[in-house]
């Protein structure tokens, strides 16, 4: 694989590298790209081949899937389904921002991100470049520009050491977020259950996330309180004591958490 790179600082070489990596993106092949938190590679969401090439270039399995970044958020409309309104609330506060949302996946979506469970973790970044990008390609598979147990990278070059020639385009725009500070990642919540849930705190505060949602929870809550809808009476937080020929039934699994997404 040829690999380019371009300096976006420079309106000339922006242009071409954003055409570049458009095209890149259609031919089922990844890019590193800058957002709002790290830098990140990216793929087409709507590619299994495409996600793969992505997971494959991290060395990272189906287990970790890759969040997908959005232009706007009326596109959260198209690939999410049972949208909570608490979501709703934070994703018109924080969006473009470092927030990430886990929804139930629409179900007539064919693509394959891993083991997502039957959900999608989606987040509309502040980044100017991105959301150019974004409006050119369609909803990305994003994951931070790194080598799995790497640092994440905060510039393209950065991300060029560890990533190579597995990557077609790299965007060059400047360190993320700014020059000598520690990268910080979006905050995940997961909202596919009975409360909002904060499953990696990460630029917004649990207890910012509380201000507006003041039902949502933290990460260590207990499952009774939040679980999926759909597992069932069981899930509700205010049922009964479990009865004890029930106490063997395993706890509910959380959905999927993309842990190193930008």
């Amino acid at each position: 694989m040829s690999t380019t790179s371009y300096n976006c600082t420079n309106e000339g070489q922006r242009a071409e590298g954003l055409a570049h990596a458009q095209k890149a993106i259609a031919a089922k092949q990844v890019i590193v790209m800058p957002t709002d938190t790290v830098y990140g590679i990216a793929a087409d969401a709507f590619s299994p081949q495409a996600v793969a090439t992505l997971l494959a270039a991290k060395g990272r399995g189906r287990n970790m899937p890759p969040p997908v970044l959005i232009a706007r958020i009326g596109t959260m409309e198209g690939l999410a389904t049972d949208i909570p309104d608490d979501a709703r609330k934070l994703a018109e506060k924080y969006w473009p921002g470092p927030l990430t949302l886990i929804f139930h996946a629409q179900p007539t979506l064919t693509w394959d991100l891993g083991e997502t469970q039957g959900t999608v973790a989606l987040r509309v970044p502040d980044d100017r470049l991105a959301l150019e990008l974004l409006e050119l390609t369609g909803p990305l598979a994003v994951s931070s520009a790194n080598r799995t147990g790497q640092t994440a990278a905060q510039t393209a070059s950065g991300a060029r050491a560890q990533l190579a020639e597995s990557v077609e385009v790299y965007l060059e725009d400047g360190f993320r977020p700014v020059e000598g500070t520690d990268p910080t990642p979006s905050t995940i919540v997961d909202a596919t259950g009975l409360r909002l849930r904060v499953v990696r705190e990460g630029a917004i505060s649990l207890a910012q996330i509380q201000e507006l949602v003041p039902s949502a929870l933290g990460g260590d809550a207990e499952a009774a309180m939040w679980a999926p809808v759909n597992l069932g009476k069981e899930a509700a937080p205010d049922a009964p004591a479990a009865d004890p020929a029930e106490e063997a039934r395993p706890e509910p699994t959380p959905p999927a958490v993309p842990h190193s997404g930008p």
